[in-house]
């Protein structure tokens, strides 16, 4: 069973019952559900998820006013429902024990993009990382009766405003331009193995990065993005390019990596034209970088060094 499903059972038929007995009112106006970190959240679980901060659990999330009347009682509340279900337990870690249980809304959305709502300058949706909005964003409701919460959730989904979307796509080719297609080969000339894998690590993150965005995705955390790719459409082709370099030795396969490189590079390219996203020519992505900040319409944002964001 995934983690997700264990906890909206656990909530609907143990969570809910009790707690809207205790505390009526202010479950009605309560957001229920589970998002955040892990793999839970993600769909992403399996059996090694489950030494750590996985079992039956769900989040609470009030308004600050209902929070600040009743966080604590129905905290308490939340403690004293049953630690076991259908065979699990949680087994919360010192930095996962606030994961689950009642949290206002405002404080949910700061921790992780810096504000307690929608962002409200373009600016600002620059400055947030796609790993932060991937988290706040991650997971389901399971009710939400004021409806603060998923008004918030869904001003964030499915993808960052346009502009800033395509500053973000600007940097990831820039990015990939000079990782991969240039400073890998001058490295390699050199016999810098070691700053060759660091130059392959930036092509990769980028491109992932990348392919995400073209999807209309925010990337998750590192360790879930190439898993967290599969079933995705928009430049799909790329990803089995990706993994060979990801699982490549920098010494033995320097040719086939290079090869690689230019093969993933090219399908972001053909993804970039198929999205009328680039109007330049070229293997070579750099142009293209800039050919995508071009079509930027707020100057702030177009404005802003190519590889920014």
């Amino acid at each position: 069973m995934k983690g997700l499903e264990l906890c909206k059972s656990y909530y609907e038929n143990i969570g809910a019952p009790e707690l809207k007995r205790l505390f009526p009112e202010v479950m009605g106006r309560a957001a229920a559900g589970l998002s955040g970190q892990g793999s839970d959240c993600l769909g992403l679980d399996d059996e090694i998820s489950r030494d750590h901060d996985f079992g039956p659990g769900f989040c609470l999330w009030l308004s600050d006013e209902d929070f600040e009347k009743y966080g604590a009682e129905l905290q308490k509340a939340y403690d004293a429902l049953p630690k076991s279900y259908m065979g699990f337990e949680r087994k919360p870690t010192h930095t996962g024990a606030q994961r689950v249980g009642v949290m206002c809304t405002s404080d949910f959305y700061r921790y992780y993009i810096g504000c307690p709502r929608v962002p409200d300058t373009l600016m600002r949706w620059v400055r947030i990382q796609e790993h932060f909005l991937a988290t706040c964003t991650s997971g389901e409701v399971f009710e939400d009766g004021l409806g603060e919460f998923s008004a918030i959730r869904n001003g964030l989904l499915p993808c960052y405003p346009e502009d800033v979307r395509l500053k973000k796509l600007a940097a990831r080719a820039a990015t990939m331009a000079q990782s991969g297609q240039y400073n890998y080969h001058r490295l390699m000339r050199r016999g810098d193995v070691f700053g060759a894998r660091l130059a392959l690590a930036e092509f990769l993150n980028a491109a992932l990065s990348m392919l995400y965005m073209l999807n209309f995705r925010y990337e998750p955390f590192y360790k879930w993005q190439f898993a967290g790719a599969e079933g995705l459409v928009a430049m799909s082709e790329a990803l089995p390019y990706l993994k060979d370099i990801a699982a490549s030795s920098t010494r033995r396969d320097a040719d086939a990596i290079a090869r690689d490189i230019e093969a993933a590079s090219a399908v972001a390219i053909s993804e970039l034209r198929l999205q009328g996203l680039t109007d330049a020519e070229g293997d070579y992505l750099e142009p293209h970088a800039y050919s995508i900040l071009s079509k930027i319409e707020d100057p702030e944002i177009r404005g802003l060094h190519v590889m920014e964001g």
